[in-house]
């Protein structure tokens, strides 16, 4: 299905240059700022109390939230869990004056009595203490996850296309990766499991455009044999403009929904999926279909077949080919 269809190709590769000048400033930026100011992790990675509360009724998030941010814990992360009723509060390390860190009980005490002060009905039901050490196991799990993900894709791209473009493509989906963390570093938002699995999602997304597009060209090499290389890649690109619309606009359209009315819970989520499914298109269009053009790819290296055919007509038609042999 198309919205429309662009008769005449659009010169992508003509700006690539500049484009990937663009996007090298903006990576190396993002790698600043992650370096520099480092992520804000959640308390699933550092550490910190897990409170569990229930109401006689429907809880009110916002109201909640506000309280247990007024004792000065921080950045809080509160949800609903079960029902409407039952609200989990996750609080980080927060230490005392004298330097050592404050227990969970103490913590869930103070809660639990800023929240009675604005309805008598909360009682709690759970208080569980999360250690530095699990959240470190699932910080190095998650950086497993990311690199199997990766050696995952670079093994699919070149088994279903060449190196070269195995080798742009994986580029691409990590520089939407690294621009991602280098938002969240910079404006310190809280990186949580959820932000996570959108920076995962990201990557399987960002590999689906790049594969269309990979697919595309290597399509156009075999219809368009006179064509060189940039020409192939802005016909192919061109080809596509109208599914990348329907595909992107669709996704973001629900990502914005969540990000509007998600609340919360899946705010950082949604800006997370926002974010790679810009760099995403970008990437995808001027990084690696960019970057595969300055590897050398070329008819040959996608139709092999084809082209040891075509060399062997070209003998049998050779009226010399006989006496030269």
């Amino acid at each position: 299905m198309e919205f429309f269809r662009i008769k005449k190709d659009i010169p992508f590769m003509r700006y690539a240059l500049i484009l990937n000048a663009i996007s090298l400033i903006t990576f190396l930026a993002a790698v600043f700022f992650i370096w520099q100011k480092g992520l804000n992790l959640s308390i699933e990675f550092t550490g910190g109390t897990v409170i569990e509360v229930q109401y006689n009724k429907a809880a009110e998030l916002e109201a909640v939230r506000n309280a247990v941010t007024t004792l000065g814990y921080g950045e809080v992360n509160v949800q609903n869990f079960g029902s409407s009723k039952d609200v989990m509060i996750r609080l980080p390390l927060i230490k005392n004056t004298d330097g050592t860190v404050m227990s969970s009980s103490d913590q869930s005490k103070s809660v639990l009595s800023k929240l009675q002060e604005i309805d008598s009905s909360v009682h709690l039901q759970r208080v569980e203490y999360v250690g530095p050490q699990v959240g470190e196991e699932l910080l190095y799990g998650g950086i497993k996850a990311l690199l199997f993900v990766v050696i995952g894709i670079v093994i699919y791209l070149s088994i279903r296309f060449e190196w070269k473009f195995a080798l742009a493509g994986i580029i691409a989906n990590l520089h939407d990766v690294i621009i991602i963390l280098g938002f969240f570093a910079f404006f310190h938002w809280e990186f949580s499991l959820s932000v996570l699995a959108a920076v995962l999602a990201v990557l399987g997304y960002s590999v689906n455009e790049s594969v269309v597009i990979f697919d595309r060209i290597r399509e156009n090499f075999r219809r368009f044999r006179k064509l060189d290389t940039p020409d192939t890649i802005d016909s192919a690109i061109t080809s596509t403009m109208s599914r990348t619309i329907i595909t992107h606009g669709s996704t973001q359209m629900m990502v914005l929904s969540m990000l509007l009315f998600g609340g919360a819970t899946l705010h950082y989520f949604a800006v997370a999926l926002t974010i790679g499914i810009l760099f995403g298109i970008y990437s995808s269009v001027f990084v690696a279909a960019a970057i595969a053009m300055w590897l050398g790819v070329k008819r040959e290296d996608l139709v092999k077949t084809e082209v040891k055919v075509e060399k062997d007509q070209a003998r049998l038609d050779d009226p010399n080919y006989g006496a030269k042999v």
